[in-house]
């Protein structure tokens, strides 16, 4: 089988089946789509793919036949028909006001009127918009497509300036209305973005729209399955771990099939080198900012729960942390359950780019001076390859001192344990080691676990007043938190971790290795 081109970056159909280029053909699920509906939202993390989609959906209703040869939709489509399609795309560029937002929905109706031969004599952008509809269905005799990519881009680029947001919103919301008054003249119609806002904030007057965002059947709709790897690009694979593939790059899941993010995967072919390739394409400064100013406690990440109302509470007026992480891609599905009349899902890491990518930026947050939290990060590398658990001693008071003084006088004394675990957790979350936070026995719950290099390194971390107590590590033994791991016959250490809210710094610091003659 031939190498072709990869289509990094091309979002554009036509030139991806002109140039020649690799295609996951998605057209069975459009086909699908077409036959189940007519009304569709899909939220989907950045890069994943939306567009491409958008643009293959136009391609098929406008009736451009050569370039769907070879596709599963070629011999299913009638060719005869086509239909006019309005698209609409916020991809471009920063909006910093209404009128820009305005402008913008101006400049767009102005270019969807030029093609279908409209005429734009409505006053209001509404009024226009609902005008478009109208004339394209009448000149053409079918009835309109509408497809808006990045519906929700205009607000998330605003989200730091909540007034600004909120005029956002209410433009976007004054013109996605008119997608349920004109649905007479409606065949079709598709919006994609990021987030998935409230209906009632932005979708109020379009209730007819079918989310298909946590559907089974569509969970693949955008991404490259596991068969796809290994059918359509099986002349990349030669070389390259398998495992280590799935392990950095798969594991995107809305309650269907798990699937890989195809910028990563694209960019992993081409450089052949493992990497953080989407997460550093958008660097969730915003993100962190928020999760830090909220004390939010980084070791929940590892294990979250959320139900399905929760998941869709994303307004300008209230962002849940479980919400902002779920929908930018940080989190992903990992298996839900019903609780009476209440679905609940749990939330976990896509994969070892996103853990590993976003406990370092966590960390670095957290500690206050990145550089100086990248150089931590290498150093305790080195020490666990060394297998020494003692010489953490002093990478924690490093670690500690790291932390700006500022710091200390604006943070509650209640929120310093909860700070001191989440800075743990997101150094050592940051080099993708097998950790479980929070784990839990019948005996109580240990702070944390670690697994690396033969060796088992079992944490607890305590507050105290002034002077070590021994509380910490005498906790671990008298709980019983090593019994589960005697078994395995590794090396497993004991450490407890003290921290004294007045001197704030490391005060206690002890190890305990179980060998495994003493295990016996």
């Amino acid at each position: 089988m031939a190498r072709l081109k990869l289509p990094i970056g091309i979002q554009t159909f036509s030139k991806l089946r002109e140039d020649g280029c690799y295609y996951v053909d998605k057209t069975p699920l459009m086909l699908k789509l077409v036959e189940e509906g007519t009304h569709y939202f899909l939220s989907r993390p950045r890069r994943f793919g939306k567009s491409l989609l958008l643009d293959t959906l136009a391609e098929l209703f406008e009736g451009n036949e050569p370039l769907f040869r070879g596709l599963h939709a070629h011999e299913r489509w009638d060719w005869s028909r086509q239909v006019p399609v309005i698209r609409l795309s916020f991809a471009e560029g920063v909006l910093h006001s209404r009128a820009d937002l305005d402008a913008k929905i101006e400049e767009l109706l102005a270019e969807n009127e030029a093609r279908l031969a409209a005429s734009g004599q409505a006053l209001s952008l509404s009024g226009r918009f609902s005008q478009l509809i109208r004339q394209a269905h009448a000149v053409t005799g079918e009835r309109v497509v509408v497809l808006v990519d990045e519906y929700d881009k205009p607000i998330l680029d605003n989200l730091t300036r909540p007034e600004t947001a909120r005029e956002m919103r209410d433009g976007l919301r004054n013109l996605y209305s008119v997608i349920k008054g004109q649905d007479a003249h409606i065949r079709f119609a598709f919006l994609t973005g990021v987030s998935k806002f409230s209906k009632v904030s932005i979708f109020s007057g379009l209730n007819n729209l079918r989310d298909i965002t946590v559907s089974a059947d569509y969970s693949a709709l955008c991404g490259y399955t596991e068969r796809d790897l290994e059918t359509v690009f099986a002349p990349e694979l030669e070389g390259l771990d398998r495992d280590e593939i799935r392990r950095w790059y798969n594991g995107y899941n809305w309650t269907g099939e798990s699937v890989y993010n195809p910028f990563d995967v694209l960019l992993l072919f081409q450089e052949r080198e493992f990497h953080a390739w989407w997460f550093e394409t958008g660097t969730p400064t915003f993100l962190v900012d928020i999760l830090t100013q909220r004390g939010f406690f980084t070791p929940d990440l590892a294990h979250l729960r959320a139900d399905e109302g929760l998941l869709s509470t994303f307004d300008v007026d209230h962002i849940a942390n479980e919400a902002l992480l779920w929908q930018a891609g940080y989190l992903t599905l990992a298996g839900s359950r019903r609780t009476g009349a209440r679905l609940e899902y749990r939330l976990a890491y896509p994969n070892l780019e996103v853990e590993s990518a976003l406990n370092d930026s966590l960390a670095k947050a957290l500690i206050g001076q990145p550089s100086l939290a990248s150089a931590l990060t290498g150093r305790l590398y080195d020490l666990l390859v060394a297998g020494k658990p003692a010489a953490l001693h002093a990478h924690f008071d490093a670690l500690f001192a790291a932390i700006p003084h500022q710091w200390h006088l604006k943070t509650p004394i209640a929120q310093y344990e909860g700070y001191y675990a989440s800075v743990v957790y997101s150094h050592f979350a940051a080099l993708g080691l097998d950790l479980t936070p929070e784990e839990s026995s019948c005996a109580g719950r240990l702070d944390l676990a670690l697994r690396f290099n033969g060796q088992v390194y079992l944490f607890e971390f305590k507050v105290v007043e002034l002077e070590p107590e021994g509380r910490a590590l005498q906790q671990i033994k008298d709980r019983g938190y090593a019994d589960k791991y005697r078994a395995g016959g590794q090396p497993i250490h004991l450490i407890g971790v003290e921290f004294s809210r007045e001197r704030r710094a490391v005060v206690g610091f002890e190890v305990e290795t179980l060998t495994a003659g003493a295990m016996d």
